[in-house]
């Protein structure tokens, strides 16, 4: 156990390169099982869920291996255990994500029932539908799917979710590739992360079309070759360094991000009155500089390209500081306000409706306070209020925030903030 200790107060200047995205990296390692050629990731973050996802793919008998500072080769040309423990599950849901490729890969898979982040009901039965309806037969008992396809390959299959799930449209669409004849996902997720995946196994060989925004057509190959491919920057990650920049008075350029990626989000800081500035596509970068008096805004989360619900914790902070009052409605997962009550606990006043729906009073002083992670985006979000607190605060918990943000404490220290890691 280990803890954040954040001094606030401190404006937050200067140049940050953010990260590969944590939810596009663990479905391109995926996707690397789906060859026994060499397959390079380059711009991989160094974060605890990459190291749990790296050691579950060691364990079935793929080489993983890091060659560089942010790349990570991947080589499965033979797997010796089709089983992904109870222990992965547990750490990081992400790990369902290998049920579609071992599956279509090696005609079979053992997997747990997976774990992850306490924010609500996040069932894999659109994951299990799909596998069922491209010919797999599953089978659930003591906390284990035994899934296996009885030809030995998937087949072709209309898959039509009935909402847009993104785990769920990547697990059919790695399930897919190698199936045969053609698959059609209807609803299909178009996140920035999956068609980065798309991306990538389209360079594998792969045959990929999006006739529609939300309709993916695969045409299924008999084997995928080796690629190397770079990661999307994280936007996730450089939303949370933006809010942390306005709440904070400074002026930080994050640099390595895709902005049109962050499209509705700033939109909404845009409303807010924050200032920002934006400079190429893929690889380009977004400066935030303060301004005085933020506007209360309103927001409803939902899929992309809609406002993301990972960057809803976080603008609730931001929101503390707005001259009046704004409202949240979580349409994504219902417990992912779980966080208010320790933001309370630092001086936000924050009534939670309902499981959806919060009304955020502003502007309302932060205070320094001890307070507890209890999941990925609320520990940003306690950081980003520790960020703007008066006083120090000691922030337990931080595990979480290591699975998605790479060395958080060591970028914010480099634009000026006051904060340190210590030992529980």
């Amino acid at each position: 156990m280990q803890k954040f200790i954040v001094t606030g107060g401190q404006p937050l200047n200067g140049e940050v390169q953010i990260a590969g995205a944590k939810n596009a990296v663990l479905k391109l390692m995926a996707a690397a099982a789906l060859t026994d050629d060499p397959c390079v990731l380059y711009n991989v973050p160094r974060i605890s869920d990459v190291a749990i996802l790296r050691e579950t793919m060691s364990d079935i008998g793929f080489e993983v291996k890091r060659t560089d500072d942010d790349a990570l080769e991947i080589r499965a040309s033979s797997a010796e255990w089709l089983f992904v423990p109870l222990e992965a599950a547990m750490k990081m849901r992400a790990s369902f994500i290998l049920l579609g490729p071992l599956l279509s890969r090696f005609g079979r898979v053992i997997i747990s029932n997976p774990g992850g982040d306490r924010i609500g009901r996040r069932p894999v039965n659109l994951h299990v539908e799909a596998m069922t309806a491209m010919g797999a037969e599953v089978e659930y008992k003591n906390g284990y799917y035994f899934a296996h396809a009885p030809q030995g390959r998937l087949r072709g299959a209309v898959i039509e979710f009935p909402y847009v799930t993104v785990m769920g449209t990547e697990n059919a669409l790695l399930a897919a590739v190698l199936a045969q004849g053609t698959t059609v996902i209807e609803n299909a997720a178009r996140e920035p992360e999956t068609d980065d995946l798309v991306g990538m196994l389209c360079a594998m060989g792969a045959h990929i079309e999006r006739p529609a925004e939300h309709r993916l057509e695969i045409e299924g190959v008999d084997r995928l070759r080796g690629v190397t491919h770079r990661v999307i920057g994280d936007r996730l990650e450089a939303g949370t360094f933006a809010i942390a920049t306005a709440i904070t008075g400074g002026d930080v350029t994050m640099r390595g991000i895709d902005p049109r990626h962050l499209a509705a989000f700033l939109a909404v800081l845009e409303c807010m009155g924050v200032p920002h500035e934006t400079d190429g596509a893929d690889g380009g970068s977004l400066r935030i500089h303060s301004a005085p008096g933020y506007r209360p805004a309103d927001i409803e989360t939902e899929p992309y390209p809609g406002f993301a619900t990972d960057l809803q914790a976080p603008l609730a902070v931001l929101m503390t500081q707005a001259d009046g009052m704004s409202t949240i409605h979580e349409t994504i997962y219902e417990d992912r306000l779980e966080y208010v009550t320790e933001l309370n606990k630092m001086g936000a006043v924050i009534e939670v409706l309902d499981d959806r729906h919060a009304r955020i009073a502003g502007p309302t002083p932060l205070h320094g306070r001890e307070v507890e992670i209890s999941d990925l985006r609320a520990g940003a979000t306690l950081v980003l209020a520790a960020l703007a607190a008066s006083e120090t605060s000691v922030i337990s918990g931080v595990e979480h925030v290591d699975r998605g943000y790479e060395q958080i404490e060591s970028k914010l220290v480099g634009l000026g903030a006051q904060i340190h890691r210590i030992d529980a």
